[in-house]
This record gives C-alpha cells, structure tokens and sequence, in this order.
C-alpha cells in the first residue's frame, strides 16, 4: 500500500463577505469572514479551494482531466467515428463565463494584505499565490473570449457600475495578468511541504511560461499587437529558462513513467503533481483509454513522429512503412512506442487482446497504462490511483524553444538546454534521436539541413520542427486545441480538407478471422479504404465531416443570458467579433 500526502483538503471552508449589525455577537462555534483570516493554517485551506479547479490532473471519480478524449475536445490528434465540430450557435448560458475565481482570488488577497499577524516573507508569499491562481483564472477567460473585465479587488453587489462595467481590452488584461505572475515568481516560496504537491516559485514560472507563450503567439498570429506579442514571449523564455536552469529539475525516469507511476514523488521532472490514493481519491483515466472504447489515436498523429535517425518519414531511409503495428513502431522516436500500445486494437476485437477496449482508430493509447494493476480493482472503473502531473519540465523545454523560436533568436544553444535534453532523456531501451541541430536557420540533423515534405508551406522549417517536438512530448496531454487556434491553424482540424485525421492504422481482413472455431472476424462495422485491406475509416458518413469554414470559432461566444442580464441592468456586453449576426 502506498502512503502518500493528497494535494487537496477535502472540504476548504467557505467564506462570505457579509456584513453584521453591531449589536450582533460573533458566533463562538463557527467561523466567520471576520474571525477566519486568523492563521496561515487557515489562509492555506482556503487555497486549497483552487487546487480542484486549477490543477485538475486525472479529474476525481468518473470526472476526466485533459488527458482523454473527452477532456480535450476535438483537434488532429484523435480519429473519432463521430467527429466533435466547431460550434455553430451562441449558446443560451455557459459556466465557463464566471468571475467566482477571479473574486474568490482577489478575496484572499485582500484579507491575507491585512493580516497583522503573519511575516512579511509569509505575507508575500501568500499574496503571490493569490495572485497567481487571480491570473490562471483570468488566462482561463482570456483564453476562452478575449476582451472580459478585469477585476483587481472583491466587489460588493451593490457596486453596479463595476460589475456591468464594459469588458477591458484583451492585452490590458494579459499586462495585469503577467505583472500577476512576476510577483508570484518573485514571492512564493521555492519550496512548500512535500515536493511537488503544493505550489512553489517554480509552479508560478513553469505556469507563466505557459500563460506568455500562449498570449505571444495569439498576439503574433491573429494580428494583434508586435510589440506585446515580443514583450509576452520574452517572458515566457525567461519565466523557462529560470526553471531550466535554476529549478533542479531532470529527467530521472523514462517518458512513461511520468504519466503511468503510482507514485511521482521521487520523479525530477515533475514540477508539480496530484497524487491519487485508493479510498480517498482517485480517477478514472486509465480505465477511459485502456479498458473502455475509446477515441483513437489519428494517421496524422502517428506520422508526425520522426524516425530515430531525426528524420521525417517521408525523408528518412530507416521508415518501414505502416502495414504493421510492429512496422510503425521500428526505429521510430522513442516517445511513439510509448505512446501507442504494442497491439492494433480495432473496433470489435475486445477479447483478442487481454480484453482491452477496442479503438476507433484501431491505434490504441499506452502513454498511461501502468499494467502492474491493470487486472487489479485499482486499475478499472473509477478507482485508478496513479499519480497525475500537473506540470512538468518536458513542457517548460518546449515552451522555451518555442518562444525563442517566434522570437527568431533560437541558437543551438537554445536547443541543447531544451528540446535536446527532452531527446536524450532515458525511453527505455531505445536509442534516443540524434541531437536537433539549427544550420542557417533551418533544422538539421547530423550537420545536414533538411526540410519535411509535409511541412505546411506558410509556416517556417524551423518553427514546423519546433512545433512538431511540442505534439509529439507532450501528446494527449490537452495542449492541442489551444496550440492549434493560437498559431491560428484551426483548419488542421478540417477532417474533408484533411483526411488523415480520419484515418486510423492499416488493416487487412483476413488477419482478423477468428480462430475459435466460429468462422467470423474480430472486425464489426469497419470500414477500410480498400474493400479487403487499407486504413480504418472510422467516420464512414461524409455528412459527419468537420468542416472548419468561419474564423469566429477562434473566440467563444459571450453565452445569451449574460448579454440579457447586462441589457436588463442597463447595461451593455459585446458579444465576440463574427458572433454578432
């Protein structure tokens, strides 16, 4: 059994900002507004209340994080029968459109500003992470509909003009946000209890990296402001390299590792992580990819994968083609074999295969299955107890190359602290992939250039390779979406322009005649490109295509009931460019 500390109190106690007549006594057994801010003990659970909401993990119980299908919604990556599409209508109300972060976060910090009792380094410390769950709870809106308000204190619901004021301009946002995130690097603690269970500077930076990286490339690709789009890379490299190269974080494990342990604890990637415990808390993401259909890995994806000679497949001598599971696998990047599982599990061939679910795709996820309690009661259903990352330095290295390469300053020296340590990082026993060189400002391996022939033409060779190393580390993990629409390549996603993302592995019937006797196949309702053998088509129905035809869908829609809510007041909410009519 293993012992662990849970990176989350149960129940944080509530607090409201009531006020009291003066001849009311306070209440001697419960705690108030007024008497709670008495103790770090006390400022401490109640941040333990954004843990849930910010450091998601695994998700709890049936709930599911980033990590599946159904938490990442729909990209490239994925080749599902019934494709998700961009949304077409505004909808009626959403709980994404909410301000209780934002003010449950300007709460905290303005009570924990007034507490006599605590060191100025535990006050600052405190305030820091304040502000930084204040500016991941803004990245959130942000991210979602651009332009929102920006709050800096707890308003009081008599405060009308505040509270219907005109939404602020998104970079006015994203200045407060980042100064948010300067003083939670510079004030929070290197350290908080057991390692990488609470927050510490290196969360506030690994997540600043992250936040700036995201504005930065919005900024530069959706025709937005230069010199904001340069101010928020460069602090997403710096916010990089100070846990690069400061933080002491390494690659202790191999790549699995990180996402299958029933322990991370002892793991030096991991930056911050939820721990799972059996009868406490745990999830259910092993079992959403490995024992239940599931949405399966796309053509597209697995072709991205590099040969280990640092080639792409269409470049590299040392690719066998994709007839096989075996073939797709050999002499690849390490991460692949890693990342999908060693066996072809197709629709209908539950049973063949120690009973793991089949997958749309016929490519099937291995990036989390830890097969040491596959068959035992913690490993299916909702009581998966392996440990979750939160963040990790694999990111923070993509991040920094990332932003120096939109900054046009990448240096082979960039990408020795970054994506060639993330390439020699122990995979098992597989060779890791040549070091990725920069020659003349083009990607190159071996002191040879090259230029993929699948490389989107509008996008640069060296910024396609960089691009690349982000899908393939930190694959499945959620990032997609949000890359795709920040680099503005939604169209990726376009399953009619882009066929591949509606393919799956390749197949030939007769390899999947039953052979108990029965005469029948382990396939039911495939559907091929060839009528005996050819690539899973897991959409079989042109009318389910995702068709991406209307840039608006870059921005969520402001939900109807707000806008109705701000009339009604007097007031006015814009909704979204395009959203409009």
């Amino acid at each position: 059994m293993k012992i662990k500390i849970l990176t989350l109190v149960l129940a944080a106690i509530m607090v409201g900002g009531c006020g009291k007549d003066f001849l009311t006594r306070m209440p001697l057994d419960q705690l108030t507004d007024e008497t709670y801010w008495s103790s770090e003990e006390n400022v401490r659970a109640f941040a333990y209340r954004f843990y849930p909401v910010f450091f998601t993990g695994y998700g709890s119980g049936f709930s599911y994080g980033p990590y599946t299908y159904l938490g990442q919604g729909l990209n490239d990556d994925f080749s599902p029968e019934t494709p998700g599409q961009f949304a077409k209508q505004i909808p009626t109300t959403s709980s994404n459109w909410s301000f209780v972060r934002v003010r449950d976060a300007n709460l905290m910090l303005a009570r924990v500003d007034k507490m006599e009792m605590l060191q100025p380094e535990a006050k600052n410390h405190w305030k820091g992470v304040a502000r930084l769950f204040r500016a991941l709870a803004y990245y959130s809106l942000v991210n979602d509909y651009g332009d929102v308000q920006w709050y800096d204190r707890p308003l009081d619901i008599v405060e009308e003009s505040e509270l219907f004021k005109p939404r602020d301009a998104r970079t006015a946002v994203m200045d407060h946000l980042q100064e948010d995130l300067e003083f939670a690097a510079a004030n929070i603690r290197v350290a908080d209890g057991a390692k990488g269970l609470n927050v510490t500077k290196w969360v506030a930076l690994a997540y600043m990296s992250r936040i700036m990286l995201f504005e930065g490339t919005w900024q530069k690709y959706h025709g937005g402001n230069a010199d904001k789009s340069k101010k928020y890379l460069e602090a997403a490299k710096w916010a990089a390299n100070e846990v690069i190269t400061n933080g002491g974080f390494s690659f202790s494990h191999n790549y699995r590792e990180s996402f299958n342990s029933l322990d991370l604890a002892s793991n030096n990637e991991i930056i911050m992580y939820r721990s799972y415990v059996t009868g406490l808390l745990t999830h259910s993401t092993m079992s959403y990819v490995n024992t239940d259909p599931q949405v399966g890995p796309s053509k597209d994806l697995v072709e991205s994968y590099l040969s280990n000679d640092g080639l792409p497949i269409g470049l590299s001598p040392l690719y066998q083609g994709d007839t096989t599971i075996a073939a797709v696998l050999t002499d690849r990047d390490p991460r692949l074999a890693h990342t999908l599982a060693p066996a072809l599990r197709p629709t209908g061939s539950k049973g063949r295969f120690n009973n793991y679910a089949p997958s749309s795709s016929g490519y099937a996820h291995h990036k989390f299955l830890n097969e040491s309690i596959a068959s035992q009661p913690n490993g299916g259903g909702s009581l998966n107890d392996t440990d979750a990352p939160v963040i990790r330095l694999g990111e923070v290295m993509v991040n920094y190359a990332e932003a120096c390469v939109e900054l046009g300053t990448l240096s082979q020296a960039d990408l020795d602290k970054s994506i060639n340590k993330l390439r020699a990082r122990p995979v098992g026993n597989a060779n890791p992939l040549p070091p990725l060189q920069v020659l003349g400002g083009n990607p190159a391996v071996n002191g040879v250039a090259y230029d993929d022939p699948a490389r989107d033409p509008q996008v640069p060779a060296m910024i396609w390779e960089i691009r690349r190393e982000r899908r393939v580390e930190l694959c499945f993990e959620g990032f997609r979406l949000d890359d795709l629409r920040r680099w503005k390549k939604l169209a990726y996603a376009d399953t009619r322009n882009h066929p591949d993302i509606n393919r799956g592995a390749w197949i030939r019937r007769s390899d999947w005649v039953r052979t108990d006797g029965s005469g029948g196949s382990w396939l039911v309702n495939i559907h091929l490109t060839g009528p005996d053998e050819g690539y899973i088509i897991p959409s079989n129905s042109p009318a389910a295509d995702r068709i991406f035809d209307n840039e608006r869908v870059y921005l969520t829609p402001i939900p109807a009931d707000q806008i109705k809510i701000f009339s009604d007041r007097g007031f006015v909410l814009s909704q979204n460019p395009l959203w409009q009519n």
